[in-house]
Parts: structure tokens; C-alpha cells; sequence
């Protein structure tokens, strides 16, 4: 797959402008080999980081890495978290969405069922069912739909679109209260005098009585997936991610939007040197630890076994993707995961209360098995999708960057010897802030504050300065400046 343009037109720059990237930052996201070691050099302009969190999911912010490297690591599985065995739902129940609402957790999903010859026996509906810890699920019997001459079951929505129905809750400030949940789901549309397959927009007060908002808000692309939208409120804009074919290939376009319903800058997303892959589902979303960041778990699809596995990608504008090879979650982990369609993410990313040292996501398994498709749960390490992963020593150096704050707090887990410095923009250790006058870390910490001599980072704030770590078997999985 052709690489992003590293001279973009007039057009292209404006778009990354706009999207608050500088022309370096759109160079330094493009995916490349972050193995590397080379001398500082002066000239680099610094990277203003402020006080927020950078994971080490790419290079961005990587003058130098020798004797280390970035490695991506998988969630570890733990129980099912719902089996959708109920009559209206099924083993082909799927493209589940999962978000946290206050003190509750939300999950969303088709009902559906499916015969020995793949026939389905009822008609698809979406589901929904609420948690208090994202641990155990309950699907409340609601009474708003019938199925079978009964309304006691967990049914909320009937109409176009129950293939994919994929909802989320709105922190749009300006959001009107009978939208404050939206969803995107399939539906057909006319275009120029045809019928054709489209989104529609969708809308609910309470997230459980809905009703149609906009009907084929997008036209272009190839829909039968789980397309999402969500308001991201760094950007101050709505952004949608639905399938397309690209070449033959099944693949991923994006756009934004300001209202939700005209959707602008549409682009297909780009990986840098990655191989073309087909590419069902995305599940992209901002990481609420770095909302800058945009973290995704598209499931790769092998057409010659039609087997599926999730990956990992990243993502700094939301457009070009550094893209992990490794499957997250591969098919013989725990059961039931080497069927057709048996192993999708869901679309959600949760922390879980009392458990900061980890995040929630979770995965489909026995798709066409038994009396119903099941979810399970699997864990991170908080912030752990990638680290900087040294077995003996190894030293990784930053970029020049500019920090707000008056200490350093690391994500690190460290079974030798870790040492920090801070250095000028040429590489110079600064005084009281070199490898030996900074206290030696061992540890595992999810945010492990850096002492030196030298006391507060507060003057140096707003000044370039550059991080060297030095580590001795351990993984650096992020860091920030903070007050």
C-alpha cells in the first residue's frame, strides 16, 4: 500500500493544519522503521507536549532507539461476559458496542440466529444490556418491542439498520437533550434517481427509545459492518470511520462533521509501508488516557480460511495508521475463536472501577456455534499496547519537545535499572537533571514519578528539552509532565 505523500499539496496541508498537525508532525506519522540510532541534531524543532500523556505506540516523539525496540503486546482473557442465548438473539448475534455512561455500562448489539445452513430464523434486532462493574451484564426486560407475542425482553430498536445499529453517548456541549445518544446504522437511500445502500443517522434521549434523524447522512462505501461515529471532543467535531472496498480490498474511510449529518474531508485510511489487508469492522476510538491519540482494532479477515483476527493500529490525525502485524487476539485463544466471524473486537475500551492498572476490552467468540454467540473480556495493562521493550540495556532519547509541569511520572515497568535525563535541545545533560543525579528506578508502576538533585522541572517549562532513558530490562510504556 502506497505510503502518505511526504510533500502534500496545498490542499493536504491546509487539511492537516486545520487538524492541528504541523507538516513535521504529518512526516513523523508516517510509519517507519523506529529501530534506529542517529545523533541529535540541533536543528529539530520542538514538539509541544504540554502536560499530556504520549504512549510509545510510534515514533513520533523517537530521536534515537538502540538496543530496545517498540513491542506491541496482547490483552489477557478473562471470563465471558455475556451469552446471547435468549430466543431473539442468537449465535450470530454480533457487532457489539460497549461504552461507560456515568455509573453504568452500556452494550449494544444484533440479535440474530442463524440455521445449520447459515439461514437466519428470525429477523435482526438490536439489543441491549447494562453493567454496574463491565464485569457482569444484565439485559433488563424493557417492553418496548414484541417478539413472538411478548415484550418482555431486551429489545430497543427494530427498524432499518439492526444489522449494525452502533450507538454512543454524546458529549457534545451543544447537543440537544433528545439527541444526547446517536448511532449510525445501515439503511438504503435514493441517490440520483437509484436506491442505494447508505448510514443513517439515528437518535435517542435516554439511549433506549429511538428514532430516525437523518436518513443516508453517508452514501459512499460498502456498509455492512460495524461503522461507527463518535463527538471527539478534543477536536471539536464528530468523526466517522465505515467499510469500503479499496482495489478489491475491504478497507476503512473516515470523515468528520460538525452536526452530525453532513460528513466532510472524507479519506481512506493509510498505513504507511503495511501490506494491504482486508479489513472488516474498525473500532476506532480517541484513548481517554490521551485523547489525542486514536487507538483501533480492526479485525483482519483471510479470505482463504475466512477466519478473523483482530489488530492494532494508532493513530495521531485519524487518518494515517501505524499498523501492527501481530494479531491481538489469535484464534486458538481461549475457545472457540477459529470459526467465520468468531473472532471480532467490540467497540469499547473501558476501565473498570478499582482496576487502574488495567483497561477492559473485549472480544466475540463461537459466531455460528451453540445457542449463542458469547463476548469475553480481556485486559491491557493500562497504557500497555506498546512499549519500549529493552531485555538488556537499551536507550531510547526523544525529540526535542516543550513540557508544562514540575515532574516527570512514567508507565514503566523495570526488573534492572532504570535511569532518566533530561537534556537540552543539542542532547547536553542539563545541570542536576543528568543520568547520575537522578534516583535509579526498579519497579513496576502505572505512574512512577522521577526524583533528581535537581529538584522541580518548573523553570524548565516551555524551554526544548530532550528525555534519554536508559533502560535495563523493562518496558516504557508512557510517560507525561504533569503539576
Amino acid at each position: 500500500m502506497k505510503a502518505p505523500d511526504r510533500n502534500p499539496s496545498d490542499n493536504t496541508r491546509r487539511r492537516f493544519l486545520c487538524q492541528g498537525l504541523s507538516l513535521a508532525a504529518w512526516a513523523a506519522c508516517t510509519p517507519v522503521s523506529v529501530v534506529r540510532a542517529a545523533a541529535p541534531s540541533v536543528g529539530d524543532p520542538p514538539v509541544a507536549i504540554g502536560s499530556r500523556r504520549e504512549l510509545l505506540v510510534d515514533d513520533f516523539l523517537i530521536a534515537s532507539l538502540t538496543g530496545a525496540e517498540l513491542k506491541p503486546h496482547k490483552p489477557e482473557p478473562r471470563d465471558v461476559a455475556i451469552v446471547c442465548d435468549a430466543p431473539w438473539e442468537g449465535n450470530t448475534s454480533a457487532y457489539y458496542s460497549i461504552f461507560q455512561d456515568g455509573d453504568v455500562y452500556r452494550m449494544y448489539y444484533r440479535g440474530s440466529h442463524s440455521d445449520k445452513a447459515k439461514k437466519m430464523t428470525h429477523a435482526q434486532l438490536t439489543c441491549y444490556a447494562h453493567s454496574s462493574d463491565g464485569v457482569t451484564w444484565t439485559k433488563p426486560s424493557l417492553g418496548l418491542f414484541e417478539f413472538e407475542g411478548s415484550k418482555q425482553n431486551n429489545i430497543v430498536w427494530t427498524g432499518a439498520g439492526t444489522h449494525n445499529f452502533t450507538p454512543f453517548k454524546d458529549p457534545n456541549p451543544a447537543c440537544a437533550s433528545d439527541a444526547r445518544y446517536k448511532a449510525l446504522a445501515g439503511g438504503t437511500t435514493t441517490v440520483d434517481g437509484k436506491r442505494k445502500e447508505c448510514l443513517n443517522a439515528l437518535q435517542s434521549p435516554d439511549g433506549l427509545h429511538w428514532k430516525l434523524l437523518a436518513e443516508g447522512v453517508i452514501t459512499a462505501g460498502a456498509f455492512d459492518s460495524q461503522n461507527l461515529a463518535f463527538w471527539d471532543s478534543l477536536r471539536g467535531e464528530y468523526r466517522a470511520y465505515w467499510r469500503i472496498f479499496a482495489g478489491g480490498v475491504r478497507a476503512i474511510r473516515t470523515a468528520t462533521s460538525r452536526d452530525f449529518l453532513r460528513w466532510d474531508h472524507q479519506a481512506d485510511l493509510t498505513y504507511g509501508d503495511a501490506p494491504a489487508e482486508h479489513l472488516y469492522t474498525n473500532a476506532v476510538l480517541p484513548y481517554f488516557r490521551a485523547p489525542h491519540l486514536f487507538v483501533g482494532f480492526p479485525t483482519r479477515y483471510q479470505p482463504r480460511t475466512q477466519q478473523v483476527e483482530p489488530v492494532f493500529m494508532t493513530s495521531r490525525d485519524g487518518v494515517a495508521f501505524r499498523r501492527w502485524s501481530e494479531e491481538l487476539i489469535p484464534i486458538t485463544a481461549p475457545q472457540d475463536r477459529d470459526g467465520n466471524r468468531s473472532n471480532y473486537m467490540t467497540w469499547g475500551l473501558l476501565q473498570l472501577p478499582g482496576q487502574e492498572r488495567e483497561v477492559s476490552v473485549y472480544a466475540t467468540e463461537a459466531y455460528y456455534a451453540g445457542p449463542g454467540s458469547r463476548v469475553r473480556r480481556f485486559t491491557f495493562r493500562t497504557d500497555g499496547f506498546v512499549s519500549a521493550h529493552a531485555d538488556g540495556e537499551g536507550t531510547l532519547v526523544t525529540k526535542p519537545l516543550t513540557f508544562s509541569g514540575s515532574r516527570l511520572s512514567l508507565n514503566l515497568a523495570s526488573r534492572g535499572t532504570t535511569r532518566v535525563e533530561l537534556q537540552d535541545a543539542g542532547g547536553k545533560p542539563l545541570p542536576g537533571f543528568g543520568l547520575d543525579d537522578g534516583t535509579p528506578i526498579v519497579g513496576d508502576q502505572i505512574g512512577q514519578f522521577v526524583a533528581w538533585k535537581g529538584g522541580s522541572l518548573s523553570p524548565l517549562a516551555g524551554q526544548p528539552v530532550r528525555l534519554r532513558f536508559v533502560l535495563r530490562d523493562a518496558d516504557l510504556y508512557s510517560f507525561q509532565f504533569t503539576a
